[in-house]
């Protein structure tokens, strides 16, 4: 039978097609076209097996008390429908208009003391609050007698804060330094993932590890102004019928609890900093972008102000060993210093930055001596003896603008002394600088991608006029971009004065970094499985060597000490 014209044209375009695309060398195409008959000699290559991907601990399921009270709201022409007497008489009529009034009058003053109530719980709170009033309506009833058992436990001694002699670890021969870094590198590489949980709501913003050797118990701030507390190794409750199917590799470590300390809970009350007084560690003091700065008591579970300013962000603090000073530093590049024996209107204030100042570190052996990191590039050594003789007062305190600290410190300089002793210009924003221990070496963190670490020499201080040398001892490249989603990297010293001096600092690749004082690498700690953000904070137990805990943005934390033998079995 002859073909039709329709399959000789169907014929030639599909030879047509056939030929352009050899001419193309689509040999797996042509050979889709020639049909399911022509064989091609490549084969599909075997898949390869997925990576294992880090899974997210899973939070505790906590039942939230919802009772929705609102009234509901009704239209006039609803209410008229139901209400009116189509045969209602003239004086009825006035009066049901009047008592509509005096019903919409009430409406709208509830309404209005309403809105004045919303208004004022946003306002931060300056009274002092008690730890039911911290923990909120969240926590089942058993937390606050939890959470009392817990820091009632720390107050069988003071645990004051220790310090290190600034000669300690200052070697004469390099042999006898590399035998003591490669025993600390030792214990240190052997440290794991012991324990995880979801401490706060928000990016965690500060940490401090309680100095108690017998235990472990850190506090967390985060970005709404919650104060997390961690018992990472307190045996965890039952397990819910729900949470059976959780794998325990995924279960949160441990009992945490969360203090809503600085108010309102959004972003203007980010808890900046956290410290332990140095005295007595019963006490814990927080700052936060609500300018406020407030002092938790173990002892009585009552939180109160400490100090307050109005619409200056407080971005760091410190306090010298066995003092009761604070010193303080905001985002208007002011350093304030309080003496927490007398009244906050006695307070010392000097502008010494025209930029922010992200953070103030107080020299624990020469308090005299303090750190500062600006965005204005610098990081810069002051001895604020020299700030003790102005006498300029504004406001009713001693308020010292810029100007007069850099008069001050030209008449200084004519006799051989000043008051800015060493100055150090960094590429990018300093967004942290820390004495050690021994009050001798400092670590700065900067947007440059660098970690810089200097030596100063004790003779230093014990001399007027400014440092002859200032210059790094040791440039250590470093992720510094944390970008707008993940806080910024503090490289922050270990506090026991026991060991060697080293510090821990966060990297954009999940892992945690420790590095000695002289710039040596002691660690690399990292676990793919467990890991799924950067470890923006750290922070080190001042009296265990292998314990550092570190959280991300998502309030997720992480306990890293050796693993226990039951778990290595």
């Amino acid at each position: 039978m002859p073909k039709t014209a329709y399959e000789l044209e169907r014929e030639a375009k599909i030879a047509r097609n056939r030929a352009l695309i050899e001419q193309l060398d689509l040999k797996n195409a042509a050979a889709s076209v020639t049909g399911p008959t022509t064989k091609t000699k490549t084969s599909a290559k075997p898949k390869p097996p997925p990576k294992p991907k880090a899974k997210p601990v899973q939070p505790i399921k906590r039942e939230k008390r919802t009772v929705d009270d609102t009234p509901r709201r009704v239209s006039a022409r609803l209410r008229k429908s139901t209400t009116i007497d189509p045969d209602e008489t003239p004086a009825r009529k006035r009066k049901r208009e009047q008592e509509e009034e005096a019903q919409r009058r009430r409406e709208e003053e509830e309404r209005l003391a309403a809105e004045e109530l919303a208004r004022e719980t946003k306002k931060p709170r300056h009274g002092e609050l008690d730890l039911e009033t911290l923990l909120g309506e969240e926590w089942e009833s058993g937390a606050l007698a939890g959470l009392n058992s817990r820091l009632q436990a720390v107050l069988q001694e003071r645990h004051p804060r220790r310090t290190a002699d600034q000669d300690a670890f200052v070697f004469e021969k390099d042999k006898n330094e590399a035998v003591e870094v490669a025993a600390l590198r030792e214990r240190l590489q052997d440290m794991k993932i012991v324990a995880r949980a979801k401490v706060t709501q928000d990016r965690i913003y500060s940490a401090a590890y309680h100095p108690d050797p017998t235990m472990d118990l850190i506090f967390f701030g985060d970005k709404h102004g919650q104060l997390g507390i961690w018992d990472p190794r307190a045996p965890v409750d039952d397990a819910g019928e729900e949470d059976n199917v959780v794998n325990s590799e995924q279960r949160e470590s441990g009992k945490y609890w969360r203090l809503q300390v600085h108010w309102p809970a959004t972003s203007r009350s980010s808890i900046s900093c956290i410290k332990f007084d140095p005295i007595d560690a019963h006490n814990v003091y927080t700052s936060a972008y609500d300018c406020t700065v407030r002092s938790l008591s173990f002892t009585s579970g009552i939180s109160r102000e400490v100090f307050a300013v109005e619409k200056v962000l407080i971005t760091s603090m410190d306090i010298p060993p066995a003092s009761h000073e604070l010193w303080l530093s905001d985002a208007e590049g002011w350093l304030t210093h309080l003496d927490l024996r007398e009244d906050k209107s006695k307070r010392r204030t000097y502008q010494l930055s025209e930029q922010k100042i992200g953070c103030v570190s107080v020299n624990p052996i020469n308090p005299a001596f303090i750190l500062t990191s600006s965005n204005n590039r610098t990081l810069k050594v002051w001895d604020v003896r020299k700030l003790e003789k102005l006498s300029v007062q504004r406001n009713g305190v001693l308020e010292f603008e810029l100007q007069d600290v850099e008069q001050l410190d030209k008449s200084f300089f004519r006799v051989g002394t000043t008051t800015l002793r060493a100055e150090c210009r960094h590429d990018k924003s300093v967004t942290s600088a820390y004495w050690d221990p021994r009050g001798r070496s400092i670590v700065s963190t900067c947007y440059d991608d660098a970690l810089r670490i200097w030596d100063v020499s004790p003779s230093l201080m014990t001399k007027d006029g400014p440092f002859p040398s200032f210059r790094p001892l040791a440039r250590i490249r470093h992720n510094c971009q944390t970008g707008k989603w993940v806080s910024l990297f503090k490289a922050q010293w270990s506090q026991n004065p026991d060991v060697y001096p080293h510090f821990t600092v966060g990297n954009m690749d999940h892992s945690l970094d420790i590095f000695g004082c002289k710039g040596d690498r002691l660690a690399k700690l990292s676990d793919r499985t467990k890991l799924t953000a950067a470890q923006a904070v750290t922070c080190s137990h001042p009296s265990v060597v292998e314990r550092v805990a570190t959280g991300n943005a998502s309030g997720r934390c992480v306990l890293w000490a050796p693993a226990d033998p039951d778990d290595a079995e």
